[in-house]
């Protein structure tokens, strides 16, 4: 039987396929428009539209190109380029679109704390407070990189499951080492209760690009 699309528009996602190879309710989400679609490239899988947490199974290739992608591109977002510069900047402000800045202590470098939007975070020493404090002006740190779908209020982190990962910036609002040494959070999830996978334009760009490279 013959994959059918079917013509809606999940959260930013653009394809969702009728999965009937295994003839149950499963649909394909993807973000090509490839017919029949292919699984190690998907999404994931869902039972139910709009897909939830518990009727979701992410596809672990995707996340992992997913990853990838991110960690030689997010540093050329202008999203990131933003708030490296306004975490260097004189007044320390603590927020961009992703979320805290945290401050390493001088003479040691540490992951990047992810705790919740009540803190700081397990690993930040001598940050910005999560209440919109004074942040890293002029000492470096790192900043978030966060799924756009639940952003945080101004002075709060991002929730640990709407966090791709970390670039570390010095205290000129460049990225440290030309890429910002990125480092994925490992508590990132692509469908929560606030909804599905939220990319800025630029990064998601990046994202089908490879995805396109890699249907080839």
């Amino acid at each position: 039987m013959e994959s059918n699309p079917v013509a809606v528009y999940i959260g930013r996602l653009s394809y969702v396929f009728r999965d009937d190879k295994t003839h149950t309710s499963n649909h394909v989400l993807s973000l090509l428009p490839s017919e029949p679609p292919n699984p190690d490239l998907s999404v994931g899988a869902t039972n139910e539209l709009p897909p939830t947490p518990s009727s979701f199974k992410e596809n672990p290739s995707f996340l992992k190109t997913l990853q990838e992608v991110l960690s030689e591109h997010a540093y050329e977002d202008p999203d990131a380029v933003s708030q490296a510069q306004v975490m260097a900047s004189t007044s320390g402000a603590n927020l961009g679109s992703g979320g805290i800045f945290f401050a390493p202590q001088q003479h040691r470098r540490k992951r990047p704390g992810y705790g919740g939007g009540g803190g700081a975070g397990g690993d930040s020493s001598g940050g910005a407070s999560a209440q919109g404090g004074a942040g890293s002006g002029g000492r470096g740190g790192w900043i978030h990189i966060s799924d756009s779908r639940n952003p945080p209020e101004y002075g709060r982190i991002a929730s640990p499951e709407d966090i791709f990962g970390s670039l570390e910036v010095d205290g000129n609002g460049n990225f440290v080492g030309g890429n910002g040494n990125y480092q994925p959070s490992g508590t990132y999830r692509i469908v929560t209760r606030n909804g599905i996978l939220g990319l800025s334009p630029f990064l998601r760009e990046k994202l089908v690009q490879r995805l396109r490279a890699q249907e080839k």
